[in-house]
Protein backbone atom coordinates (compact mmCIF):
# COMPACT_ATOMS: atom_id res chain seq x y z
CA UNK A 1 0.00 0.00 0.00
CA UNK A 2 1.05 3.37 -1.01
CA UNK A 3 2.09 5.95 1.69
CA UNK A 4 0.78 9.53 1.23
CA UNK A 5 1.21 12.83 2.60
CA UNK A 6 -1.76 14.41 4.73
CA UNK A 7 -2.64 17.97 3.50
CA UNK A 8 -1.40 20.67 5.95
CA UNK A 9 1.17 18.38 7.44
CA UNK A 10 4.41 20.41 8.17
CA UNK A 11 6.72 17.17 8.97
CA UNK A 12 7.06 13.78 7.18
CA UNK A 13 7.27 10.83 9.21
CA UNK A 14 8.30 7.56 7.18
CA UNK A 15 7.94 4.57 9.63
CA UNK A 16 5.28 4.73 13.10
CA UNK A 17 8.64 3.78 15.48
CA UNK A 18 10.61 7.22 14.00
CA UNK A 19 12.08 9.06 16.58
CA UNK A 20 12.40 11.99 14.08
CA UNK A 21 10.08 13.30 11.05
CA UNK A 22 11.63 15.93 8.80
CA UNK A 23 10.78 19.37 7.58
CA UNK A 24 8.69 19.61 4.22
CA UNK A 25 9.65 23.59 4.45
CA UNK A 26 11.42 26.17 6.57
CA UNK A 27 9.69 25.62 10.15
CA UNK A 28 10.25 28.80 12.92
CA UNK A 29 10.26 27.72 16.55
CA UNK A 30 7.36 28.22 18.66
CA UNK A 31 5.17 27.48 15.96
CA UNK A 32 2.43 24.44 16.40
CA UNK A 33 3.20 21.63 13.44
CA UNK A 34 1.34 18.98 12.69
CA UNK A 35 2.27 15.64 11.16
CA UNK A 36 1.03 12.21 10.72
CA UNK A 37 2.51 8.84 12.76
CA UNK A 38 0.79 5.73 11.94
CA UNK A 39 -3.27 6.29 11.09
CA UNK A 40 -2.98 9.58 14.09
CA UNK A 41 -2.09 13.05 13.30
CA UNK A 42 -0.02 14.77 15.94
CA UNK A 43 1.06 18.09 17.08
CA UNK A 44 4.22 19.84 18.92
CA UNK A 45 5.43 23.54 19.41
CA UNK A 46 8.65 23.95 17.85
CA UNK A 47 11.63 24.85 20.18
CA UNK A 48 13.90 25.35 17.65
CA UNK A 49 14.31 26.53 14.06
CA UNK A 50 14.13 23.84 11.61
CA UNK A 51 15.13 24.31 7.91
CA UNK A 52 13.52 22.46 5.52
CA UNK A 53 14.37 18.63 4.73
CA UNK A 54 16.19 18.61 8.30
CA UNK A 55 15.11 16.31 11.19
CA UNK A 56 13.37 17.66 14.26
CA UNK A 57 12.38 14.94 17.65
CA UNK A 58 9.11 14.24 17.75
CA UNK A 59 9.59 12.97 21.27
CA UNK A 60 12.14 13.32 23.61
CA UNK A 61 15.46 11.11 23.06
CA UNK A 62 17.93 10.36 25.64
CA UNK A 63 22.03 10.89 25.07
CA UNK A 64 23.40 7.75 24.30
CA UNK A 65 19.69 6.27 22.51
CA UNK A 66 19.73 5.51 19.23
CA UNK A 67 18.02 7.52 16.93
CA UNK A 68 15.12 5.90 14.06
CA UNK A 69 14.51 7.32 10.97
CA UNK A 70 12.70 5.70 8.04
CA UNK A 71 12.30 2.65 10.60
CA UNK A 72 16.16 2.12 10.83
CA UNK A 73 18.84 3.66 12.92
CA UNK A 74 20.48 6.36 11.64
CA UNK A 75 22.93 7.13 14.67
CA UNK A 76 23.34 8.18 18.07
CA UNK A 77 22.09 10.99 20.32
CA UNK A 78 25.08 12.58 21.64
CA UNK A 79 23.08 14.84 24.13
CA UNK A 80 19.01 14.87 25.07
CA UNK A 81 16.99 16.34 22.75
CA UNK A 82 13.64 17.58 23.17
CA UNK A 83 10.64 17.07 21.09
CA UNK A 84 10.61 19.85 18.58
CA UNK A 85 14.41 20.23 18.45
CA UNK A 86 16.73 20.20 15.32
CA UNK A 87 17.99 16.69 15.37
CA UNK A 88 21.35 17.34 13.73
CA UNK A 89 25.46 16.79 13.47
CA UNK A 90 24.93 18.81 16.81
CA UNK A 91 23.64 16.55 18.64
CA UNK A 92 23.36 13.06 16.84
CA UNK A 93 26.69 11.02 15.55
CA UNK A 94 26.82 8.56 12.72
CA UNK A 95 27.61 5.45 13.90
CA UNK A 96 28.51 3.52 11.07
CA UNK A 97 32.24 2.79 9.92
CA UNK A 98 33.88 4.19 13.62
CA UNK A 99 36.21 1.37 14.72
CA UNK A 100 35.48 2.33 18.18
CA UNK A 101 32.17 1.05 18.39
CA UNK A 102 32.09 -1.65 16.04
CA UNK A 103 31.98 -4.17 19.10
CA UNK A 104 28.54 -2.49 19.85
CA UNK A 105 27.18 -3.43 16.43
CA UNK A 106 27.21 0.00 15.02
CA UNK A 107 26.62 0.04 11.32
CA UNK A 108 24.25 2.63 10.91
CA UNK A 109 25.04 6.41 9.44
CA UNK A 110 23.52 9.83 10.66
CA UNK A 111 21.28 11.15 7.93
Amino acid sequence: MAKSIEAGADALVVDAQDHVATALKDLKAGREIRFRRGTETEQLTLLQDIPFGHKLAIRAIEAGEEVRKYGEVIGRATARIQPGEHVHVHNIEGIRGRGDQAAEGGSHAAN
